[in-house]
């Protein structure tokens, strides 16, 4: 039931335009599509919110890779093996962002892979959201953070200072 369709739906509003043209400067910059890992860990079904965000960051010419829900942070690192994302995005709902995160962040560390953004959306409670950050998180996006230009902005940003 969950999934991503494969078509871009463009949509020709001033700040869809911008960020595609920011999207293909940034991608030329790096040499390739610019690459975004969406995972949703743990047993969270809740999926709206990530395929909002992965159909989002398609449509704006990103590369996505979506491969549905309840994935272990072991099956994450694999899936980053496998596409070699720019930014990792991992939507948690169920209230374990703190194990799931640390365990992911630690797991990809020891791959080798520590080095590429991670970036986490959900209920996160700003106590917790300071404490994801210490671990490595780059960014933390909650249900106040709604505007998509505005997160996809920050993601190509994020993407493009970290591989300067």
């Amino acid at each position: 039931p969950t999934g991503v369709p494969a078509e871009a739906r463009l949509s020709n509003d001033a700040g869809s335009v911008a960020l595609r043209e920011r999207v293909a400067a940034v991608s030329a910059k790096l040499g390739r599509p610019l690459s975004f890992l969406v995972a949703k860990p743990g047993l969270d079904g809740h999926s709206n919110g990530a395929e909002q965000i992965a159909v989002r960051a398609r449509d704006l010419g990103m590369q996505v890779a979506y491969e549905g829900i309840r994935f272990a942070p072991d099956d994450i690192v694999g899936q980053v093996r496998a596409t070699r994302p720019h930014i990792i995005g991992l939507s948690i709902l169920s209230g374990s962002h703190n194990e799931l995160t640390g365990t992911l962040i630690g797991q990809l560390r020891e791959a080798g892979l520590g080095d590429i953004p991670v970036v986490v959306g959900g209920i996160v409670p700003p106590e917790d959201a300071e404490a994801l950050k210490r671990q490595g998180i780059a960014r933390v996006y909650t249900p106040k953070d709604f505007d998509l230009n505005a997160i996809m902005a920050d993601l190509v940003d994020l993407a493009d200072r970290q591989n300067a």
